[in-house]
Formats: C-alpha cells, sequence, structure tokens
C-alpha cells in the first residue's frame, strides 16, 4: 500500500501543478512539534529504502521523538493528533493529463476527524523520483532530504509569513551562494551539449565537478560544507513526455539552493540540467 494524494509539495504546489491543495498553519506546525514523528516504512523488509529512511532519521532527525512503525500500524494510528508521520507516498497532480506518479517524502500530522488517511494535512513534501524509476537514483540521497525537512519545518515555525509566499523563490534567494561551493553533477544527469567541466565552464566559471552517485552519498555523510549537488527528479527513458524537476542541495546545510523544472520530450530537451540553467546559476537567480 501506498498513498496517493494530489500536488501538494512543501505548502505550495503551484511550482509542481495547477492549484493549491493545503498549507500547513501555525497550529499545524505546533502540533507537529509536540507529537510523536512515526516513520512509516514499506511492507517489502529488504527494500533500499527501508533501510536508507531508517539510518538518516537515526543520523539526523532531533525536532522531535521518532519510532519505525509498519504501515499496518500506520492505518491504525493515523487518527490520533499526538502523532507525525514521516513516509513514502504516491502523488499524481491534480489536473495533470500524463497522470504520470511520483515517489514523494511526505511528512503528515494526525487529525481525529479525517475518515481516510489520503485526507491527512501535510507538513511538508519532497519529490524523490517518478516511481517507474529504479531506486539507485534516488535512495542514496535520502539522508539529506530528511534533514531539509527538518530545516524546512523550523524555518516555517520561526518566520511565519514564509508559508503566505512561493516557497522556491524563497529558498532560490541561496542560488547566489552557489559560486562560493563545488557543484555535484553526475553526468549522466547532464544534457549531452554540455556534459563536460570544460564546456559548463564557458557559461558557468565557477567550480564543478562530475562525480559518481557514491561520492555524492559520502559529500552528504560526511556533510561537506564546500559542496552542493543535483537533486534530479525526471523520467529516465520511462516517457516520451514528462517533466524535469532540477534542485541543487547543500551537502552540510541540506539548504535548497537552486530550483527549475521543464519538460522532456523524445528528441527536445534532455533529462537533466540544460544550458539554461547554468547560464541561472552563474546570474546567481
Amino acid at each position: 500500500m501506498k498513498k496517493i494524494i494530489l500536488a501538494i509539495v512543501l505548502g505550495v504546489s503551484t511550482l509542481f501543478a495547477s492549484g493549491q491543495e493545503y498549507i500547513p498553519t501555525e497550529a499545524d506546525l505546533n502540533q507537529f512539534l509536540n507529537s510523536k514523528l512515526y516513520v512509516v516504512l514499506e511492507s517489502n523488509p529488504i527494500a533500499a529504502y527501508n533501510f536508507k529512511i531508517q539510518d538518516a532519521v537515526k543520523k539526523a532527525w532531533t525536532l522531535t521523538d521518532y519510532e519505525f512503525i509498519s504501515l499496518d500500524q500506520f492505518q491504525e494510528m493515523y487518527n490520533d493528533p499526538d502523532k507525525s508521520f514521516l513516509m513514502m507516498t504516491q502523488v499524481v497532480f491534480q489536473n495533470d493529463k500524463t497522470k504520470v506518479r511520483y515517489n514523494f517524502l511526505s511528512m503528515f500530522i494526525g487529525k481525529t476527524d479525517v475518515e481516510e488517511f489520503e485526507d491527512l494535512p501535510d507538513i511538508a513534501a519532497i519529490p524523490l523520483s517518478y516511481t517507474e524509476v529504479d531506486d539507485e537514483y534516488w535512495v542514496y540521497k535520502i539522508e539529506s532530504l530528511v534533514r531539509f525537512m527538518q530545516t524546512h519545518i523550523q524555518n516555517m515555525k520561526d518566520n511565519p509569513d514564509m508559508i503566505k509566499k512561493n516557497i522556491f523563490e524563497y529558498y532560490n534567494e541561496n542560488t547566489k551562494d552557489i559560486k562560493q561551493k563545488t557543484l555535484y553533477l553526475v553526468k549522466d544527469e547532464v544534457a549531452p551539449n554540455i556534459d563536460s567541466e570544460a564546456k559548463i565552464k564557458k557559461i558557468y566559471p565557477y567550480k564543478v565537478k562530475f562525480v559518481t552517485r557514491e561520492d555524492i552519498e559520502e559529500a552528504i555523510t560526511n556533510r561537506d560544507p564546500e559542496v552542493v549537488y543535483l537533486h534530479k527528479v525526471g523520467p529516465q527513458g520511462t516517457r516520451l513526455r514528462a517533466r524535469c524537476y532540477k534542485i541543487i542541495i547543500g551537502a552540510k546545510d541540506a539548504n535548497f539552493y537552486y530550483f527549475d523544472w521543464h519538460w522532456v520530450q523524445k528528441g527536445k530537451n534532455f533529462d537533466g540540467m540544460l544550458e539554461k540553467d547554468f547560464k541561472k546559476l552563474a546570474k546567481g537567480k
């Protein structure tokens, strides 16, 4: 079982789909911070996600107490307002004609007055991948994404006006700071016309390094303050027409430094970073 929800991303859905579904309130955030977090594991006991999410929460989560539970236990608990939940969900964007399903890392609070768990309020959610894409392309980043969610929730609590704005515009203010760091990229996530450090430096004259996914995981584990990396959510050849989301995240602080997206179509627009992305990074916006 996985949960299907509609277009809810970090409290602001407009960048991922049309229409606003839910924005967490100050009361929601207070409820969350006073709750115990229950981390819901996938039903497959040997799923890579289960190992990574447990390791990530043990290493990174400090905001509340936590416990790991099964999907069956979640079904029995979700009406309890003293509990909150972190789980992998499946998301279908409202009014999206492609009907694509995405894996999201999602945070919820328990509610007594909902009949179905699909109606639980979201506190935060981050896209992980298209559901058809193998976990090797995204699971190694789980610790960083958990840390971002924790920081994001604290940011919303400390800055109430933040949740009324375009969240990604808020984080894109960090883009100017990328120039002080080394941007880690995996070669298969960069368009062929710009897939070398020499080509990139012609338009983005700052530190760039092509690395393996293992190198990125190591930078995340070591919380390297000099590294930012690309979190790309795309179809990986599973679809002819699809969206590609590009988020650059700090290996140490887990902050978002850049967000954008584009359509991927057969023979048009690569599934990954494009030349125009590097031009935006060079401008710092």
